[in-house]
């Protein structure tokens, strides 16, 4: 065998292999053969893909305290320095809020105990900057809310017993 033929051979056998591999998503081939493109790098990007999107996004806290506070502001006539800083006093609680639940440290009755605790924290705090008359529409709006929550809780137990 020569050197023009040998050459020959190497070539079409090189060439051989690199179209097997493209066609099944491997090397440079456009992965349209044998397993539709789902070569290796396909798979492991839909994977990462399914991931992220599982995740929900999380609400910033300014949002949720905007939110609480435009609730607050016209029921307990709040004027702006107390606004101001009932918002930074929800803005702190929510943070640690957030990182309490992060947390995987701790168990579950151990970051209900630690986040009933802010809350009692969040109520002293946030009637230090209330007056008498704010205080006890303060109150009146969390025994409303609580009682609220308990009406909706009976209403999806009626629903799911159904």
């Amino acid at each position: 065998m020569n050197k023009t033929q040998f050459i020959f051979a190497l070539t079409f056998i090189l060439l051989s292999f690199n179209t097997a591999f493209a066609q099944y998503g491997y090397g440079n081939g456009y992965g349209n053969g044998y397993g539709g493109g789902m070569g290796r790098n396909s798979m492991s990007q839909m994977n990462q893909m399914d991931q992220t999107s599982s995740k929900p996004k999380e609400i910033p806290v300014e949002v949720t305290v905007a939110k609480i506070m435009e609730k607050l502001k016209p029921e307990l006539n709040l004027d702006e320095l107390q606004t101001i800083a009932i918002g930074n006093v929800y803005t702190d609680i929510i943070k640690s809020q957030t990182a309490i639940m992060k947390d995987e440290k701790l168990g579950q009755t151990e970051k209900s105990n630690e986040i009933k605790a802010l809350f009692e924290v969040n109520e002293r705090k946030v009637n230090e900057y209330l007056s008498e008359e704010q205080k006890l529409k303060y109150k009146a709006l969390k025994e409303e809310r609580g009682n609220d929550k308990k009406e909706k809780k009976k209403k999806k137990k009626s629903k799911k017993d159904e």
